[in-house]
């Protein structure tokens, strides 16, 4: 039996552990149909069926679960053993695969990946925006970024970004003219809210703090959305309140378009962290990646 080819072999690692050709295909940025004759060779090579495939779902095999176990760890030794070449190279070489919310990607990252692409030109980075809690490491990633109160047990998180970030709650002078301004985080109820909801299908009620009392509404409203740009215009058209994270309404606060409310009762909150795997072995792109971060001053 001829030696099935690496790549055919990590292929079918990245469908079984995405769930299907689609999701890996769209992670790896290669075609479906590449994946799909990657794993053909591989079940000819082997002479064995791998996956099961219907039209609802991908599911390994007996044989493709164990290959699958065993495959895992191997490739990550594999990975390993050729990062390490990248320490003889005047600059780390491969692939950064970050997974990082929303806000990280729009707010946050843009200035951190340009500089350090620039100084790093043989790196490519890999980000996918999901407000989602995933298993990074199990999804494929190198590293995250989150908040500390989502930081799983067993990583390295190392600052990342603002070290303070807030809420806020705002509506257009054209909507408080109408409605008023709520004194306290109970009258919110009173008013109409744009409601932002996650790809996971949760919309998170509104959070209020002040002076140990913790206050949590459920408002309506007339647009419910997960696209922050539609949200944001139609609070400034005067529609509704808008909740959400200070960075994505500052140039509307500043120029007056909206005004915030209810500032003491939003306290700020801890800013996001890069977060990774205490392994041992650190690959190069990631390694550069995080004495970038360590390199940059923090607001």
């Amino acid at each position: 039996m001829a030696a099935p080819h690496l790549d055919d072999l990590d292929a079918f690692a990245a469908i079984v552990r995405d769930g299907g050709f689609r999701t890996a295909a769209a992670k790896r940025g290669v075609s479906a149909s590449s994946l799909s004759e990657a794993l053909r060779r591989l079940e000819t090579t082997l002479g064995v069926r791998l996956l099961n495939r219907t039209t609802r779902a991908v599911t390994p095999t007996d044989a493709g679960s164990q290959l699958y176990e065993r495959l895992v760890p191997a490739l990550g030794e594999v990975g390993a053993a050729l990062d390490a070449v990248n320490l003889f190279r005047d600059s780390p070489v491969g692939t950064l695969r970050l997974n990082v919310p929303t806000i990280i990607a729009r707010i946050v990252l843009p200035p951190l990946v340009t500089g350090f692409l620039a100084e790093n030109p043989a790196i490519r980075m890999e980000v996918v925006a999901d407000d989602t809690f995933i298993d990074v490491l199990a999804a494929g990633f190198d590293a995250g970024v989150r908040y500390d109160e989502r930081l799983e047990r067993d990583m390295i998180a190392v600052p990342l970004g603002p070290r303070q970030q807030r809420f806020v709650l705002a509506g257009a002078p054209s909507y408080f003219a109408a409605r008023g301004r709520p004194s306290h985080p109970s009258q919110v109820l009173d008013h109409v809210v744009i409601r932002h909801r996650f790809a996971s299908g949760v919309s998170h009620p509104l959070e209020f703090e002040k002076d140990g009392e913790t206050v949590r509404v459920v408002p309506d409203g007339p647009l419910v959305s997960n696209t922050i740009e539609l949200e944001i215009a139609a609070a400034v058209a005067g529609l509704g309140l808008i909740g959400t994270f200070q960075d994505f309404l500052a140039p509307h606060l500043q120029s007056g378009a909206l005004e915030s409310v209810l500032e003491d009762w939003l306290p700020p909150f801890s800013g996001p962290f890069l977060y990774y795997h205490s392994r041992r072995h650190m690959p190069g792109p990631l390694r550069a990646f995080v004495d970038f971060v360590k390199r940059r001053p923090k607001a």
